[in-house]
């Protein structure tokens, strides 16, 4: 079985575009030929190499077309794609094999994909938060001011505002969009380090092949490799699963308000069932609430992922590989279902 975001027919429930697009591998391909290129290109600035020569492979290296099933056979023997994708790119740039990877490691290339990766989708995560604090604030502006019975342990308390609902939805988002733009250059950072991770190959021209290296790829420049401190990885993934925990608070409150009896919400469309025609399931937002408990779930990976013995680890940062993509796709799923979610209500409180 695929998994449920590119499934045939669960894809259609779970999966999401635009952040499959992002995670692609011929995406994450693409990030770590740049890394290549832009290593090759700085070697030219700092006198390496020949500056004309590096220009021309930087140029081939972006040019180039990996064969992805000996890729595939590379992993499977590596343990990493990068060897395997270094002699393929041996053999365009012979004899000038000097002017690529040397003084580099397969953890450079991987993690400043990753970096690049998630620079990217940090950018779909900000847009998608500020349409759904749009789409709270329509709903608000329509609806807020009606009554609602509020609702302790799921039992009748006091009246309340749907707005006083409304923003128990809204609120964590703007909290959430303050944590990505604080996280964001803690993870858009260039990984350097070379074989152990202390850039001894690159002596003594490190701090400026970084540096070249990093405002060539638009990432941030630290000044050591974190081969093995993956805390701020490990903070990204926290991040995922709390917007998805707040969007599947919004989905478990819909679910309650949908209830035949409560009838606190309205929706215009929702599921059909097989056996009662006369059922209007709320599917987007029981999406949500599976979505964060996948995610709450999955985090707890993340943290054993923490744990990199000495200066790399194999295992710990394969099973970063596994959880962090599939983690960052639900979340990107519960902002665009949480967005539509909001369309679908007509109604909200008593009129």
């Amino acid at each position: 079985m695929t998994s449920p975001f590119d499934h045939p027919w669960l894809g259609g429930l779970f999966g999401d575009q635009e952040a499959a697009d992002i995670w692609a591998p011929q995406r994450t391909i693409a990030h770590m030929l740049a890394f290549e290129a832009a290593y090759t290109w700085a070697l030219g600035k700092v006198g390496k190499i020949d500056e004309t020569l590096a220009d021309q492979v930087a140029q081939q290296i972006a040019a180039f077309k990996p064969d992805i099933a000996d890729l595939r056979d590379g992993a499977a023997r590596d343990g990493v794609v990068v060897p395997a994708l270094v002699t393929q790119l041996e053999t365009v740039i012979k004899p000038n094999t000097d002017s690529i990877h040397t003084g580099t490691t397969s953890q450079d290339v991987i993690d400043t994909a990753l970096a690049l990766t998630l620079r990217d989708f940090s950018d779909l995560l900000d847009v998608r938060l500020a349409a759904l604090t749009s789409a709270f604030d329509v709903l608000a502006d329509r609806f807020g001011d009606r009554p609602m019975m509020g609702r302790t342990r799921m039992q009748a308390a006091l009246p309340i505002k749907v707005s006083d609902r409304l923003v128990t939805w809204s609120q964590p988002l703007a909290a959430h969009r303050k944590r990505l733009a604080s996280l964001r250059p803690e993870v858009a950072r260039l990984q350097l380090g070379g074989a152990a991770g202390d850039r001894a190959a690159l002596a003594p021209n490190a701090a400026q092949i970084s540096r070249e290296m990093a405002a060539e790829l638009g990432l941030q420049n630290p000044p050591t490799a974190w081969h093995s401190m993956r805390a701020d990885i490990a903070d990204y993934a926290n991040l995922l699963s709390l917007i998805s925990g707040a969007l599947g608070k919004f989905g478990q409150d819909i679910c309650l308000m949908a209830q035949q009896g409560v009838d606190e919400v309205t929706l215009k469309s929702g599921g059909g069932s097989s056996a009662m025609p006369h059922k209007q399931n709320p599917i987007l937002a029981e999406l949500l609430v599976t979505l964060a408990r996948f995610n709450a779930t999955q985090v707890s990976g993340m943290h054993h992922a923490l744990i990199h013995e000495q200066e790399r680890s194999g295992a710990a940062w394969a099973l970063e590989w596994m959880i962090l993509p599939q983690m960052a796709q639900a979340t990107a799923r519960s902002l665009s279902a949480a967005t539509q979610l909001c369309e679908k209500i007509t109604s909200i409180g008593k009129q």
